[in-house]
Parts: C-alpha cells; structure tokens; sequence
C-alpha cells in the first residue's frame, strides 16, 4: 500500500529551511493518488498555498518541447542526422570559439537535429550576447522567436557540434526549427499536439493579466541569509513578448503539469484518451545519448545527478554508484525556480513537484524528493 505520509513529511520540512511555499502531486494510471502543498505562496502577506497557483516552469518546459518536437518527428517532420540549417537556413555558416577565445573559426561538421535535442550543439546560456541585445533593440522588446534565434547563429559555439555536453540554448533553437518546419508559432504549436491533448487549459507561453494575477511570488534564495528573498517577478529567459523561449517559456500549475507527466508514464497516452507520442518515442526519449566523457561533465554541471544520464531534454537513471531509491529508466527534469518532475513507465507513475524560489537549493531538494517519492510507492 502507498504511504504518501514519506513524502508529505519531507515536504512540510521544507519551509523551516527558509524556502516559500510548495506543492507535490503524485498520479498513476491517470488517477490523482496524493496532493499536499507546505508555506507561503506570499511569504510576506502569509498566504498559504492554495493549489491554484500558476509559475513559471523554466527548465520543465523543456520536457514539454522535447515531447512535441518528437510527435513532429514520428509525422516524418525531419530526422534525428538532418542538419538543423535544412529548416534554418542561417545555421549553416556557425563558427566555433578557438583556444582561448580571441576569435572563432568555421565549424568543421554541422549541428543535426540530434545536437539540439541532446545538448551538444555548442550552445551555452549567453543571454547577454551582444548578437541578442541588438534583436532586443531593433523589435522594441518583442524578440519574435525565428528572428532571436537567427541572431544566435550568429554566436560563436563553445566546441564543435556533438563533441561535448553543454547545457544551454539548444532547446530555444530546437523551438524555432519546429515553427520552421510546421509554419506554425511555436506556443500555437504545442497547445495544439501537447497541451489541449493532455486537457491542460491553465498552461501557454503568454503573459497575461489574468495569468499574472494567479502567479505565486517569486523568491531567490539568500545564502547570507539563509532563507528565500523576495525577487523580481520576471523570467530573465523570455527574451521578449513574442519570443516562444523552448528551454524555459511555460507558464503551468501542479494540476495542469503533472496531466503531461502522467500521459509519458503512460506510454504517451493522455488522461484524455489522446496519444501526444508513441510509446517507442517514450523510450527514445529516456535513453542516455551521452558518451562516458560527455556523462562526466554532465555530473560536474548537476552533483545533485550523480547515476543520471541524459537522453532528449532529460536526465535518465543508470543506477551505478547514484545510490538512489530510483528505479531505472524512470526520467524527467528540473526548473530553475524549482518545478521538478518525475516519470516512471514501469509504474505508470509520475510525480511533480513546483515551487518559485530561483536558486533552488536543487542538490538537497530533488535527491531527497525522488527517494522520498520512490519510498512511498508500493
């Protein structure tokens, strides 16, 4: 029998570590088992956690992109060894950054769409670029993502595609290359084959006022102080207005997000009765892509992931030294502001969790997260 008061208790510590409020959700086989929320969505007004709640899902919304560049894949939209300057033209005259960075060279192979999916293109986080300020600029803020992401082809590669692991931009492209192939918006995209699909109403990539009324405050956590700090109520990803960030741009509740992670526990099947992707696509998802050099630099990035490889836009579990309670195979991935998801085909079972707090504390959080979810599933 499923005791969920593991994973409650390990929830309600939480706050005494100075972090704001929180919300955990558990379903299997589309049936919701366990929901229970911990502190204040308003830290300062003292405002419980409601459920209602609505944050930015930063890195989660890469999962999501993943999963719908994949459904295009299955509909022959591309394959994994198509140069990504097929479908964006600019990408085919991409320069790398030479020893010591003085200058850059052309590359010597080109990014494929299975760079983009993996994070070995090259691409960093360099949101401050220069070639990205001036988009910013010439549109007024707007950024529309086709244009932004033509300007970052112009941003000189850390190492040459495919040779080594750098988290970054690549899912932004990965994005923009799909608008490319479906002549769709990116947003308009992904409501169509992942969102309505899965029943999710409450999520998108835009900011409205209804949508900003129901956002929880957002904090940073303060070393020096220890506890989470009130911080602006922004996402530094969201280039601009128009700008559909792949990596980082959903906006979803715990209610909305975890109807995704149940249809990919699921084999790809909807709470709904809609496929948003094939089983086989599931399990392509959830493999480890990563060589044994590029896995080691994937572990100093996330210490917190130490057993973990990284298949599309997810870590995987290996097993090996990790000593987790985590079964293998099962997947998922983590937002800056601290949005985590869990996905365990064997169990059908998923896990998400979110909170709003940058700077997430994510080596202490999410291990003991996982093992407390895993011990409380019989």
């Amino acid at each position: 029998m499923d005791n969920f008061e593991i994973l409650g208790s390990f929830v309600d510590s939480l706050p005494a570590h100075g972090f704001p409020g929180m919300d955990v959700t558990v379903a299997r086989d589309h049936k919701i088992l366990y929901r229970h929320s911990a502190g204040y969505s308003d830290m300062e007004e003292k405002k419980p956690v409601t459920g209602n709640e609505l944050y930015y899902m930063y890195s989660c919304t890469k999962v999501v992109t993943v999963v719908a560049a994949l459904a295009l894949m299955e509909r022959g939209g591309f394959v994994m060894s198509d140069p990504v300057s097929n479908y964006l033209p600019e990408f085919a005259g991409v320069k790398v950054r030479a020893a010591g960075g003085a200058y850059a060279e052309p590359a010597k192979s080109p990014i494929l769409m299975r760079h983009l999916f993996n994070m070995t293109s090259g691409y960093a986080y360099d949101l401050t670029s220069p070639y990205i300020q001036d988009v910013q600029s010439r549109t007024g803020g707007r950024c529309p993502t086709r244009e932004t992401v033509a300007a970052m082809a112009r941003m000189p590669l850390d190492f040459e595609p495919g040779a080594h692991f750098r988290y970054g931009l690549s899912h932004d492209i990965l994005a923009a290359a799909v608008e490319a192939i479906t002549g769709e918006r990116f947003a308009d995209y992904v409501k169509r084959t992942v969102l309505v699909p899965c029943g999710m109403n409450e999520s998108g990539f835009r900011m409205t006022d209804s949508v900003r009324e129901r956002m929880a405050k957002q904090y940073s956590y303060s070393e020096k102080a220890h506890r989470a700090v009130e911080t602006p109520q922004t996402n530094v990803y969201i280039l601009g207005s128009d700008y559909d960030s792949g990596g980082a741009g959903l906006i979803s509740s715990v209610s909305d997000y975890i109807k995704f992670a149940d249809a990919l526990a699921c084999g790809g099947v909807a709470a709904t009765g809609a496929r948003i992707l094939s089983s086989r696509s599931v399990d392509l998802l959830r493999r480890n892509c990563l060589t044994p050099a590029q896995l080691t630099e994937f572990e100093e990035r996330w210490h917190g992931l130490v057993g973990y490889g990284y298949g599309y836009g997810v870590r995987t579990y290996l097993g090996g030294a990790g000593g987790s309670l985590s079964p293998l195979g099962q997947f998922g991935w983590q937002g800056a502001a601290g949005s985590y998801v869990i996905v365990d085909p064997e169990s059908r079972s998923s896990l998400f969790f979110a909170m709003h707090m940058l700077h997430n504390q994510e080596n202490f959080v999410f291990p003991r997260l996982c093992n407390t979810f895993f011990a409380s599933l019989e």
